[in-house]
């Protein structure tokens, strides 16, 4: 191959490289250690993870930590009871150079939800069924103030079940979902639930310990 020709192949594949480079977002570091099996209970029993603490750290302040303002959608299930919940999405967090996806359930009444809904701008069916509504600005805004509630954390990386022992410890039980092979390694007592499906990719949910029925109510339902 001509030596010009290579050189300009090389010279390109450096530029790409470059700019992606450019294009990842910088990863976030300060003095708090922010990694997801560093998990606590403060005094009144709430869990601290990645810094946050469930039922007090707003999503103001969350949002300033990550630099971003995440993705806010009202959401309503499906069913008779049509139960609201608010969740913020937040893609591409870098913590502790762990890439990773995270989606924050806010802690707010279902009356003032309902209120929202009422004035949502918009609604669209989810793949599950349930209702995806757009909320008015106002009220997203008033919502930057509401603690978050509980949190998911979706990391890139595969997580093969030796490691989560290590880094997590021995679970209180495992349950494993017929249909899906995931397998939930379960703490209540630290408010964390971790789904591993079988080629090694991971949802870790927590929650205040005082909330983790919500989690476990609804797996040992379907394995009934």
């Amino acid at each position: 191959m001509d030596r010009s020709i290579v050189l300009s192949i090389l010279g390109a594949a450096v530029l790409g490289f470059v700019g992606m480079l450019l294009l990842m977002p910088d990863p976030i570091e300060d003095e708090i250690v922010r990694l997801p099996w560093l998990i606590e209970q403060d005094a009144g029993g709430r869990t601290q993870v990645f810094g946050f603490t469930l039922g007090k750290t707003t999503l103001a302040e969350v949002r300033r930590v990550f630099r971003e303002d995440g993705e806010i959608n009202l959401f309503r299930a499906t069913g008779s009871s049509g139960t609201l919940a608010t969740e913020v999405y937040f893609e591409q967090i870098h913590l502790e150079r762990l890439r990773a996806d995270f989606v924050l359930t806010l802690d707010v009444d279902q009356t003032t939800l309902a209120t929202m809904y009422e004035r949502g701008l918009r609604i669209s069916q989810t793949g599950s069924g349930s209702q995806k509504v757009k909320l008015d600005p106002s009220d997203a805004e008033r919502l930057a103030e509401r603690p978050i509630r509980a949190i998911v954390y979706l990391p890139k990386a595969r997580l093969d079940a030796a490691l989560i022992e290590q880094r997590f410890g021995t679970p209180s039980r495992r349950l494993t979902e017929s249909e899906t092979g995931i397998v939930h390694w379960l703490y209540p007592e630290r408010g964390l639930d971790i789904g591993r499906d079988p080629n090694g990719r991971v949802v870790m949910q927590y929650v205040n310990p005082a909330d983790f029925g919500a989690i476990l109510e609804p797996l040992t339902t379907s394995l009934d």
